[in-house]
């Protein structure tokens, strides 16, 4: 056993167990689906956020890199700030029809959901 392999292990110091697996901080991250295949939920959200209003889109499926190429798509085209979060794309304040009309002239399977 290399080093290499030494620095993969995550969680485990030793194991007396000789069939042991080690896991493995590689995570396999799903591939981009087309815009046309994606489907799209934008909720306003107040929650958690001291009162402000957010606008948050769910449910993409694809890589982080992609949902962040987008999320810069979405606040340059809003001209607001916002985040990428736990696989969603937080934009402040109440934006949902911008987004949902600029998501659906690029293809994008969208639509509004929640308050």
């Amino acid at each position: 056993m290399g080093k290499k392999n030494k620095k993969e292990r995550v969680n485990v110091v030793y194991s007396t167990n000789s069939n042991y697996e080690y896991d493995s901080s590689d995570t396999n991250e799903e591939e981009t689906l087309p815009p046309s295949e994606q489907d799209l939920r934008v909720y306003i959200e107040k929650k958690g956020r001291g009162g402000k209003t957010a606008s948050v889109v769910k449910y993409f499926v694809g890589t982080t890199d992609d949902l962040t190429t987008l999320s810069k798509i979405i606040k340059a085209s809003c001209g607001v700030g916002g985040s990428v979060k736990d696989g969603e794309i937080i934009i402040q304040g109440d934006q949902r029809d911008k987004i949902v009309k600029l998501l659906s002239s690029k293809n994008y399977g969208i639509k509004k959901a929640g308050g």
